[in-house]
């Protein structure tokens, strides 16, 4: 079943806050690790949630809304890439000297950065699906449909 259909039973919805609370911390996890920024991530973790929550009544009747959740936030989290991108490449023709290096996030052992910097230099689609298969534990047809795409193409 697709996480974009209602459950059968949709006389009990969890509520938006009890969803908030398990699933937040994970979804800020997903966006650090493929961003590396954790103030970034925790703004396009909220922006995700506050979408749940504004159409929590057709969203907590999906089959995953979990799922919904980390598809708005790996929208997003390309969106924010391309246009730090663009800022970049803006700043360094201005200055002629960027250094184009960013902070390691804190969360991460030193060991774990050098990892997950190379899966950020990866195709941003490809790195979503990275880190929502190794990080998240998420079954291929779940990133799958979060990247809208087939599972043997994941």
């Amino acid at each position: 079943m697709s996480f974009l259909a209602a459950r059968a039973d949709t006389a009990t919805i969890e509520p938006f806050e009890t969803f908030y609370r398990r699933e937040y911390r994970p979804v800020v996890g997903l966006v650090v690790a493929l961003g590396g920024d954790t103030a970034s991530a925790e703004d396009v973790a909220q922006e995700a949630f506050l979408a749940a929550k504004r159409q929590w009544e057709k969203v907590g009747r999906l089959d995953k809304p979990a799922a919904w959740v980390r598809k708005v936030v790996a929208n997003k989290s390309i969106s924010l890439w391309r246009h730090r991108g663009a800022e970049a490449r803006a700043l360094a023709r201005m200055n002629r000297s960027a250094s184009g290096s960013a902070a390691d996030d804190p969360e991460f052992s030193a060991a774990t950065v050098e990892v997950w910097q190379a899966v950020r230099a990866l195709p941003k689609r490809q790195a979503v699906a990275l880190a929502m298969t190794y990080l998240e534990d998420s079954p291929l047809d779940e990133v799958a449909e979060v990247l809208g795409c087939s599972p043997g193409t994941v």
